[in-house]
């Protein structure tokens, strides 16, 4: 790319782009060029207006439009990058907001070079990540009507006190019936969506399996399979939300994107730490700390996880022993001490993420 001349921020909407820009080598106020609606035509043709492609340097904020609008400008030739909006400093005392200030306020950050772009994904990965959503949307939907099913028969004295969702458990729904007709509807109803929900979740998983089978990231995700408590939902999820784990340059990298570390406020003689800062993808940390409660456990190679181990190289099964060793030990060492067991799998999740980093180093 050549040098840049001129550093352009977009305020874009599903229907509008604010375009301002700001002169590079210059201290001189960004300026704003105007809106234009959402197409790639019309915002290609006010661009043309500042520069070529190639002195020219873009940028907009992350949103509900995704990366189509990037990606299209990419393949004009335009350097193009999207910013995490949680990463954008806005003075506190800053009330008003609209299109005009964004895009100035973009402008003259992308200038100073105080923004954090985000990393764009592939088509391909970014295909299986909305694969790997929908399945969790759709498990999600699965927890809510199971739990309208067992509040109904609470309410009305149908309670089972065994295994649920089990055969027996379906035995005994069959045998449960209702004098009032509309009663024996509702029940009928509930029914029907925990097996079209239970359906829906079977058929997504297998989506998955089949379109993951010549996947890129495959062998990573066989990888980190071999790690305790991850297995091919956990271990996809991770990679289809995280993408290369190696661009992180150190664990800790890992641990501060998904929000693993203490929250910290201190000033002066005074340090306050406070509970995770719970930034970055919700999705991969919820799926570390349900591993971690895993490690309550003594260190061993069950049944379900020897299967996952065969195959594999042996620096990578050193790695996952070495986890389960070191983060069963910690665990008991913390419970031990009295930490409250939210707090202990929130450390073994951070610690957690560090091994995951390491494996992906060794695979470098």
């Amino acid at each position: 790319m050549d040098e840049v001349k001129v550093y352009v921020g977009l305020d874009v909407h599903k229907e509008s782009i604010a375009i301002a820009f700001a002169q590079a080598h210059t201290r001189d106020e960004p300026h704003f060029v105007g809106t234009t609606r959402y197409s790639v035509i019309s915002l290609t043709k006010a661009l043309a207006k500042l520069g070529a492609p190639s002195e020219l340097s873009l940028c907009y904020e992350a949103g509900p439009c995704g990366y189509g609008l990037v990606r299209a400008l990419q393949e004009r030739g335009y350097h193009c990058e999207v910013i995490a909006p949680s990463r954008v400093a806005r003075q506190p005392a800053d009330r008003v907001k609209t299109d005009r200030r964004d895009a100035l306020l973009l402008a003259r950050l992308h200038r100073a070079g105080e923004l954090t772009a985000v990393v764009i994904p592939e088509p391909a990965d970014e295909a299986i990540r909305d694969l790997v959503r929908a399945r969790d949307d759709a498990a999600s939907d699965q927890r809510r009507v199971k739990q309208r099913l067992k509040s109904f028969l609470l309410r009305h004295g149908h309670a089972y006190t065994g295994k649920r969702w089990g055969p027996k458990h379906e035995l005994f729904l069959s045998k449960v019936k209702f004098e009032d007709p509309a009663q024996h509807i509702v029940f009928t109803e509930y029914r029907l969506a925990v097996r079209f929900a239970t359906e829906r979740v079977e058929r997504l998983v297998q989506a998955l399996h089949d379109q993951t089978a010549s996947w890129r990231w495959m062998p990573v995700i066989k990888g980190l399979m071999t790690l305790r408590s991850i297995d091919f939902i956990s271990a996809l999820t991770i990679v289809a939300e995280i993408g290369d784990l190696r661009r992180f340059p150190h664990p800790r990298d890992l641990m501060s994107y998904l929000g693993l570390v203490p929250s910290e406020h201190s000033s002066g003689n005074s340090t306050r730490r406070g509970g995770l800062t719970k930034t970055g993808n919700t999705h991969v940390r919820r799926i570390l700390i349900e591993a971690a409660w895993n490690y309550r456990l003594p260190a061993r190679i069950g049944e379900s996880l020897q299967p996952r181990l065969e195959g594999q190289p042996q620096r990578i099964i050193d790695i996952a022993w070495k986890a389960q060793l070191r983060l069963c030990h910690r665990f008991r060492r913390l419970r031990a001490r009295g930490l409250h067991q939210n707090k202990t799998c929130a450390a073994i999740a951070r610690e957690l993420s560090g091994f995951i980093r390491t494996y992906a180093q060794s695979r470098a």
